[in-house]
């Protein structure tokens, strides 16, 4: 079987029962690499690299400016522009979305819980679609959040799991132990295991999207079911349909009015509640030295992805996200660790430092934007890969004012 090498990864065999499929109707190579034990080697490296800085935000590289002319926003332009994107969404299909080569990485579910935690990270990835040879099919999805119960069940004096045990203990026999823990932290939690979503290349990219939303999920496998045996073709997420629409509609911006609107007079976003105001939704924000624990039980009961951290004038430092948890498989410092006792600020230098082992860190982590700033610039913006939401600053003091997620402008541009 042919070897994975290069930059810094894995020397790894492709263990699918499959070869690499070739894509006909679209020219597209795909290649699927699984992960058994058997496969692993263990590798640690150690690097110094500087601690966060605010180096690591940027704005488009524009100047701030603010404009306090905010157009009023009519229904028929938002109804128009949601109609051509719905009919351009439901007219190309899931084959738009893969790329013209690739990797897709799938774990199988014998793998030890701990040795998925470093292939992720090694990989730079935060999930990947897990396999199961018994029945031939995939059957789930391994994602920060695994890793995030994980981390707090093992800081619970009272858990029946230990650090030991994450040696051994495979990911089939977490997923089952994994509801009853998601019932302790939530009563109105499901009761048997969710199916896995997936969608086939060939469905539409509005049901991609659809069921990206409709799950709360930020990733499903494509997967081809034209053999016997399943074919992962790629993972697809919001950013890659938000990439097909910009793209469509590039050459024809008039097509869809909305696209001049600033965001601050469109109901987009999460933001935070001027004095007087209330607000439906509360915005969660944490300074520097708050502890890792309490970013994670925000991460878990607030059901979001990312917390801003900001000082003491709520301006903007840095964000912590969910799969920035995986940075602490490095050098195995979730066993060396206390929840409670690492504050954010530290927990982040390890994120930066982990990223820059195997150069998966570019500079940039806090993506930002000013509510004058219009839909379509938004759009562009969130558009790029691994940029999955845009906090909402106050122009010259980095004021966190919101935060707009590709979820929150799929929910508005889908309606």
């Amino acid at each position: 079987m042919p070897m994975i090498n290069g930059s810094g990864l894995y020397g790894l065999k492709s263990c699918f029962p499959y070869p690499a499929k070739l894509v006909a109707d679209s020219g597209i190579q795909s290649s699927s690499v699984h992960f058994r034990e058997s496969d692993m080697i263990p590798r640690f490296s150690v690097s110094e690299t500087p601690g966060v800085t605010g180096d690591s935000m940027d704005i488009d590289g524009d100047p701030f400016h603010h404009s306090d002319a905010n157009p009023k926003i009519l229904e028929a332009d938002v109804e128009l522009s949601r109609h051509r994107i719905s009919v351009f969404l439901s007219t190309h299909t899931a084959y738009e979305l893969l790329p013209e080569s690739g990797k897709v990485v799938a774990l199988d579910v014998s793998l030890p819980v701990k040795q998925a935690f470093h292939i992720l990270y090694e990989q730079g990835i935060s999930v990947a679609p897990l396999w199961d040879h018994n029945v031939g099919r995939f059957v789930g999805i391994l994602s920060p959040l695994d890793f995030i119960l994980i981390l707090r069940e093992l800081g619970n004096h009272g858990s029946d799991l230990t650090e030991e045990e994450l040696e051994t203990h495979a990911i089939s026999a977490w997923k089952e132990g994994k509801l009853q823990l998601t019932r302790k932290f939530d009563t109105n939690g499901p009761l048997n295991p969710r199916r896995l979503i997936d969608a086939g290349p060939h469905d539409s990219l509005k049901d991609v999207a659809l069921k990206l939303l409709q799950n709360k999920v930020a990733t499903i496998p494509i997967i081809s079911q034209d053999g016997s045996i399943p074919q992962l073709l790629h993972l697809a997420s919001l950013t890659g349909v938000l990439k097909c629409i910009c793209r469509h509609f590039k050459h024809s911006p008039a097509s869809l009015p909305i696209l001049q609107q600033p965001i601050c007079s469109i109901p987009l976003g999460t933001w935070v509640p001027k004095i007087g105001e209330s607000n439906g939704r509360p915005f969660a924000m944490l300074r520097a030295n708050a502890s890792l624990s309490d970013a994670l039980s925000l991460l878990v009961q607030a059901e979001v992805s990312a917390v801003p951290i900001v000082d003491e004038n709520d301006s903007l430092l840095d964000i912590y996200c969910r799969s920035d948890i995986t940075a602490l498989a490095k050098d195995r410092a979730y066993a060396q660790i206390h929840l409670n006792e690492l504050s954010i600020h530290q927990a982040l230098q390890l994120t930066q430092e982990a990223s820059a082992s195997y150069g998966f860190f570019n500079g940039q982590r806090c993506h930002m934007c000013l509510g004058s700033d219009p839909l379509h610039k938004v759009m562009d913006r969130l558009a790029i890969p691994g940029v999955r939401r845009l906090v909402i600053v106050e122009a010259g003091s980095k004021r966190v004012e919101g935060i707009i997620s590709l979820t929150d402008l799929f929910r508005f541009l889908i309606g």
